[in-house]
């Protein structure tokens, strides 16, 4: 089908540029929540690259769309990229598609085996995450009143703990936003555990069916 070699040609040659694009818009997001005392214009410049990373993601999305000629439809069958658009902190953890754009280019190279890379793209993920909601977290939560996380070294512990489904309770986000990136992590972090336990429970299963096949049937 033409339209889906034409989106695929275009995420190949979009996929390094808005990677880069989702890391600087990560770095400027902390700097913005993080920098507080720095100077102005470097503040200034920290919101441009912000906004100049969010129009590049919907960029991507219109093009994508159109390219796919699924109109309206769209929207609902990619979700979880509309809701990138409209959460776009949720963007960084794409950059796991790099892998696949580096492997492409060469060929010649082994991939690695698929239980392997659906564990490194869930760390990865995991990893950009969790930075991504601790900042969200600590920039909704840390002037609340009667708030549990104030410094950022909160949020993170809050942030690793949520993601590990462990919840120890003892700092928890009070106010609605901070609930909603909590609501999100969870959602998320299940979905990520879940991906690594199966992968890695396909992983052994495999290896257990190779060293029968090694023995074989026991003789006579």
């Amino acid at each position: 089908m033409d339209d889906d070699t034409r989106t695929a040609r275009w995420e190949r040659r979009a996929g390094t540029p808005l990677a880069v694009a989702s890391l600087l818009f990560l770095v400027s997001y902390g700097v913005r929540i993080l920098g507080e005392g720095l100077p102005g214009p470097v503040l200034d410049l920290s919101l441009a690259v912000l906004y100049g990373s969010w129009a590049l993601f919907v960029v991507d999305y219109v093009v994508r769309w159109r390219l796919s000629g699924e109109g309206p439809g769209f929207v609902h069958r990619h979700w979880l990229d509309s809701l990138v658009v409209v959460l776009p902190l949720l963007r960084p953890v794409r950059i796991v598609r790099v892998y696949d754009a580096m492997q492409d280019r060469r060929q010649e190279e082994p991939r690695l085996p698929l239980q392997a890379r659906v564990m490194l793209y869930a760390g990865l993920a995991s990893t950009l995450l969790g930075l991504s909601a601790a900042l969200a977290v600590y920039h909704y939560e840390h002037n609340a009143p009667d708030a549990s996380i104030r410094t950022f070294g909160d949020a993170l512990w809050w942030a690793v703990s949520t993601l590990a489904t462990v919840g120890y309770g003892d700092v928890v986000p009070v106010t609605p936003m901070g609930r909603l990136v909590a609501v999100i992590l969870m959602g998320c972090g299940l979905a990520l555990l879940g991906a690594v336990t199966g992968s890695f429970s396909s992983y052994l299963m495999q290896r257990f069916a190779r060293a029968g096949d090694d023995v074989g049937p026991p003789g006579r």
